[in-house]
């Protein structure tokens, strides 16, 4: 049982327990230890498993918590979650994954109608039922249906950070190489392609299936087998291919369609032919190519292609003139510039984060708590935000290896203005201009909102500049080309926030701003110091949208960085 699996337990436990209307301090209680968990770097389940040591010494886990935690590692739930699976459907759960519905509306939609389905809920909105009760209407019903439709779109899709998880614990165990959509690195995943090879490849198969996480075999034979893995269900289909046809198999199954059809067909035009084995001439079926991706590429006239590259947006050309960008790689990151702290909804000091991002080799870091604006995260006011500023000051006095910028994310207020005067934002050095209500509004009213923001002369950079939660909530909409080239005007910075439910801008998106002369940023919107590993699925982002080091500008040292920031 892993920690994201023990913390989505207990979170949904909480959420049941507020359908049910139960205390609020215990709701906390499962929230709060749900956080923890989550970000814990150590695996609970070898706390538990230790005699000499309790899980009760990690700060925010209870006796009564901790009771909970064994059970779940022993048999996959606890008491508490059966008791309120058995008040509630399972499908509760479910209705808590739609955008517009809380866990009151939930409480409310089931006293009032008892519905159990998402299929009930709809067929309630449409026939306009909701309007019969207090503070429901129209535009409630509307939001749940559009809701209920990108979650049916979404279903059976998974994160990146839950995906990377399974690739790498499958892949030491297996000594398999990912390929697919994960490989490229897709926002979200509908399953998880493994290659293996070698003598053992055969038995690697056998091995898969005995995985103590891996269940429902859908398939085994000597060259494939599938399952499902984890407690999500994520399909693994697992290959084994000779080592004669590895590189064939490994570009053959992380291409997207289109960038295969189009080297299937250069190969035609060469007298080849191109499949998962290997590249074969046509006439006398010898072969050519095979072993590695590299040489697949060369005997086509191509350079090799980046796996984030190959969704044929003129990668194919690119190769062949040898242009390729050279993509950006995570170690030319020299600092992470949004994360959050105790001082608003983080979970570590400044200092504890300074000193994770030291140890992840950095130069620098701005710390971005939240503005006054999201209350319901004890965002800064004026004053405490002057008073940060002092205290990064005095930080940065002494020598301690990293230097801190006094940040601030700063809320966009629905008329465009920032949420703090611009005599307090000028006290920081670092000000991450972020729209975190009103995303409904019209395209022309959220374009204006946008524009009028960069008139701030504190505004350093847009964050999260779309607004996208993966699986949960799209993008809200406006003229993207006019804010970004107002942007590169005015040298205000575009983040790729590298959160794996964000992962914002993407990829599209990325490569027209960088044609319109956009530099960006990337950063990881931590709120624990264990989130500052994120970095790496920001850094796939940005190679996605084909960013080079020159692109992004904590790429600087801190020297080059700071002086960027002063002009």
């Amino acid at each position: 049982m892993e920690n994201l699996e023990i913390a989505r337990m207990l979170a949904e436990t909480g959420d049941l327990m507020e359908i049910g209307g139960e205390d609020g301090f215990r709701i906390r209680s499962y929230r709060n230890a749900a956080s923890v968990i989550e970000g814990y770097p150590e695996r609970i389940a070898d706390i538990l498993n230790d005699p000499a040591r309790k899980v009760t010494d990690i700060q925010g886990i209870g006796k009564g918590i901790a009771e909970a935690l064994k059970e779940i590692v022993t048999r996959g739930s606890f008491a508490r979650r059966d008791e309120m699976l058995e008040k509630y459907p399972p499908t509760a759960l479910e209705m808590l994954r739609i955008q517009g519905l809380g866990p009151k509306t939930v409480r409310t939609l089931w006293e009032h109608f008892r519905v159990s389905t998402l299929e009930d809920l709809e067929r309630l909105c449409r026939e306009h039922k909701l309007q019969d009760l207090p503070r429901m209407g129209a535009k409630l019903e509307d939001k749940i249906l559009k809701g209920i439709s990108q979650y049916r779109q979404s279903a059976g899709r998974f994160l990146l950070n839950y995906a990377s998880a399974a690739a790498e614990e499958l892949g030491e165990y297996l000594g398999a190489t990912p390929a697919g959509s994960f490989r490229r690195g897709r926002e979200t995943v509908g399953d998880l392609d493994l290659l293996v090879t070698g003598e053992n490849a055969e038995a690697a198969l056998a091995k898969f299936v005995q995985h103590p996480r891996v269940h429902d075999v859908l398939g085994q034979g000597t060259t494939k087998a599938s399952a499902l893995f984890g407690l999500e269900g994520l399909q693994v289909d697992v290959r084994a291919v000779p080592a004669e046809s590895y590189g064939a198999a490994l570009q053959y199954f992380t291409g997207n369609k289109e960038h295969n059809v189009a080297l299937r067909q250069r190969a035609q035009k060469m007298g080849l032919t191109l499949n998962e084995y290997g590249l074969f001439k046509v006439s006398d079926e010898t072969r050519v190519a095979g072993a590695t991706e590299e040489e697949i590429y060369e005997a086509l006239g191509l350079a090799w292609i980046p796996p984030e590259m190959r969704e044929n947006q003129g990668e194919i050309e690119a190769a062949e003139k040898r242009q390729l960008p050279e993509l950006i790689e995570l170690e030319d990151l020299r600092g992470d510039l949004h994360m959050h702290t105790r001082e608003s909804d983080g979970r570590a000091t400044m200092e504890e984060m300074a000193e994770a991002a030291k140890a992840m080799g950095y130069e620098y870091i701005a710390i971005t708590d939240h503005s006054k604006a999201l209350a319901m995260a004890n965002g800064l006011d004026e004053a405490r935000a002057v008073q940060f500023a002092a205290q990064v000051r005095e930080f940065n006095k002494e020598d301690r290896g990293i230097r801190i910028f006094s940040g601030l994310e700063c809320d966009i207020l629905r008329d465009g203005r920032m949420d703090l005067s611009e005599d307090a934002l000028a006290e920081l050095d670092w000000v991450v201009a972020s729209v975190h209500g009103y995303m409904n509004i019209e395209t022309p009213e959220m374009t204006d909102r946008l524009l009028r923001c960069m008139e701030s002369p504190s505004v350093k950079v847009l964050g999260h500049p779309t607004g996208r939660v993966l699986l949960h909530r799209e993008a809200y909409t406006y003229d993207f080309d006019r804010v970004a080239g107002e942007a590169a005007k005015r040298g205000v910075w575009m983040e790729v926030n590298a959160s794996p439910e964000r992962l914002d801008l993407s990829a599209n998106l990325l490569r027209r701003a960088k044609a319109l002369g956009v530099k960006f940023t990337i950063s990881t919107d931590a709120h624990h110091p264990k989130h500052l590993a994120n970095m790496k699925y920001g850094v796939k982002m940005a190679r996605r949208g084909w960013l080079t080091k020159d692109d992004v500008m904590n790429t600087r040292g801190v020297a080059k960085f700071a002086a960027a920031v002063r002009k």
